[in-house]
């Protein structure tokens, strides 16, 4: 999955559009600190992604921004507290785990459609395969090889059931013609210790999760999992490059709000997220973990939130992928 590619001058047009003068409301609001909820633990993707963002938009809102993490259930127990916010306040950092894949997967006890409203559209980064040192592999060729040998014996990671990663993973199981175990864990973080120690051997989790790790020499990537090669891992190929094909899995993020918030607000947050996305310090900052930064029009969020969910739910049904 690619979040679309939008021209230079976009970033730059949609920074001027919100200077425009707000309505009152917005211009009021917010009246005492922001926080904007994460659906996993410190240390993962969507945590980067809110904490570039929450650090900028607080001088620009003259409020604390503060990042919550609630993580569990795919990613939705966040999700869930904003939607049933009433503080107009509470903000979230969703992810197309909780957006747009578990609402296929789970019984959720808010509507994903219609108890939050997308605002602010921030970027997406693709998956990787990643294993652990010790498993002695150079190549995805090694990999498939060692679990042909040895099938079911070898764990894969994720952040939890239902996750880019663990589809991402049923798919390199079709495709490779393996059998892999899935160990789900509450967030990215405590996967990426039991894979540093050697409890699972692999992941196929989100870029700005394991780039430190990758870089520090704990972890090695074997493959992303994108159309063409990470600016951030120039010397690591495509599962496509390697003859692993249709195993194409980004995950993207953006700010979501609880559906009752005036839309004056939710202007004014797309608008100062926008700012945030334009300065160098936060192009700097996303781009060194991978991130595509990719502003957009809240209505081009919205369909664009609408066509992910129809592509997740219809490759979960065809795929036949149900959580463990």
């Amino acid at each position: 999955m690619h979040a679309p590619r939008w021209a230079p001058w976009t970033a730059a047009a949609l920074v001027a559009s919100a200077t425009l003068v707000l309505p009152a409301m917005a211009q009021e609001w917010p009246s005492k600190p922001v926080r904007i909820l994460v659906g996993s633990s410190p240390g993962g993707g969507t945590d980067a992604m809110a904490r570039a963002v929450a650090d900028r938009l607080g001088p620009l809102l003259k409020q604390s921004v503060v990042v919550d993490n609630r993580p569990g259930a795919s990613n939705t127990l966040a999700a869930d507290v904003v939607a049933k916010s009433t503080d107009g306040h509470t903000l979230l950092m969703g992810v197309s785990t909780a957006q747009a894949i578990a609402p296929h997967l789970l019984k959720l006890n808010y509507d994903s459609n219609k108890d939050l409203v997308p605002v602010a559209f921030v970027g997406s980064v693709p998956n990787v395969l990643v294993v652990n040192n010790a498993l002695g592999v150079a190549d995805v060729q090694a990999l498939v090889k060692l679990a042909k040998s040895k099938p079911g014996q070898l764990n894969y990671a994720s952040s939890g059931s239902g996750s880019t990663q663990h589809i991402a993973a049923e798919l390199f199981k079709e495709s490779a013609g393996v059998f892999i175990t899935h160990i789900p864990y509450r967030g990215s973080g405590p996967a990426m210790v039991d894979l540093i120690g050697g409890q699972v051997q692999m992941s196929f989790d989100t870029l700005p999760s394991v780039m430190s790790q990758i870089k520090a020499g704990k972890i090695k990537a074997l493959a992303v999992a994108a159309p063409k090669r990470s600016p951030q891992l120039p010397d690591v190929p495509t599962l496509a490059e390697v003859g692993v094909k249709g195993v194409e899995m980004s995950a993207w993020y953006g700010i979501y709000m609880p559906s009752s918030t005036p839309k004056a607000v939710q202007d004014r947050v797309q608008a100062e997220v926008t700012r945030v996305l334009a300065m160098p310090e936060t192009v700097t900052r996303l781009e060194g973990i991978g991130g595509e930064i990719t502003p957009m029009a809240q209505a081009k969020f919205q369909d664009f939130h609408n066509a992910e969910y129809k592509r997740f739910g219809d490759l979960i049904q065809r795929k036949n992928i149900k959580l463990d």
